[in-house]
């Protein structure tokens, strides 16, 4: 019985935008070996899971706070309450990212269900422009932050049993690429010993 999500046109999570994530995981890698962060930015539901993806890497990798970093539209108040219209400013994504002096060894992935939201259109616009890496993670095809990010990630699911509702099939399938990124990119520095948390 389906009650909150209705049934994908795939049968698996694995088999969408798997050369895409392996080449876009690698190139992170070979930055955040430099020194280099990972920066995730989204608004609401995808800033949110940003954020908790985020917040994880310190406890679960021994990392510092500042090496994966969420960043959702609103600021953190919009964490744990929604901040109308944040996330239709195109310029705020960057001067939330400035803050923390980004370098061209930085890595910014959005997160943006639709595709076409302009807090993170105007930053990974932004972060192109000053020679960051950039990624993408993003549920409609052909969509406007696909064709920006170095590195598009689409895992297209469908029409939501709430429509409009991203915060379901798209939220889950968003959290998978989220784990993903960050488990896969631990794991190639040294944060992972066999199937064992290090470091903590």
């Amino acid at each position: 019985m389906q009650l909150t999500e209705q049934a994908s046109q795939f049968d698996n999570l694995e088999q969408l935008s798997v050369q895409e994530l392996v080449e876009g995981m690698n190139e992170m890698d070979k930055k955040m070996k430099q020194g280099g962060r990972l920066f995730y930015i989204g608004a609401g539901t995808s800033g949110r899971l940003g954020v908790v993806d985020a917040s994880e890497c310190p406890p679960t990798f021994g990392v510092d706070n500042n090496w994966v970093v969420g960043l959702i539209a609103g600021g953190d108040g919009a964490i744990r309450k929604a901040v109308e219209f944040a996330e239709d400013n195109f310029e705020q994504a960057w001067k939330d990212i400035t803050a923390y002096q980004p370098t061209s060894l930085d890595c910014i992935v959005g997160i943006a269900a639709s595709g076409r939201t302009p807090y993170v259109i105007g930053g990974l616009n932004d972060a192109n422009k000053n020679g960051l890496l950039t990624g993408c993670i993003v549920c409609n095809p052909n969509s406007e932050i696909a064709k920006i990010a170095n590195f598009p990630i689409e895992i297209i699911t469908g029409a939501e049993f709430v429509t409009g509702s991203t915060r379901l099939k798209a939220g889950t399938a968003q959290k998978l690429v989220l784990n993903m990124i960050s488990t896969a990119t631990m794991i190639q520095l040294g944060r992972v010993k066999g199937n064992k948390m290090v470091d903590m």
